[in-house]
């Protein structure tokens, strides 16, 4: 399969809020995407963790 699981990780605090996947053969880059964290309580960063 393509489509492999991803943690996605705040940013601002560090915690991992997300799982989701991506297709990494059309998408080889790391995903950044905006998402509530709810220990910052507020829309941040997340980033694809490592």
């Amino acid at each position: 399969m393509a489509r492999d699981n991803i943690i996605l990780r705040c940013t601002a605090c560090g915690d991992e809020n997300y799982i989701t996947t991506k297709n990494k053969r059309k998408h080889p880059d790391k995903m950044e995407i905006q998402k509530y964290c709810p220990k910052c309580n507020k829309k941040t960063v997340h980033k694809e963790k490592k």
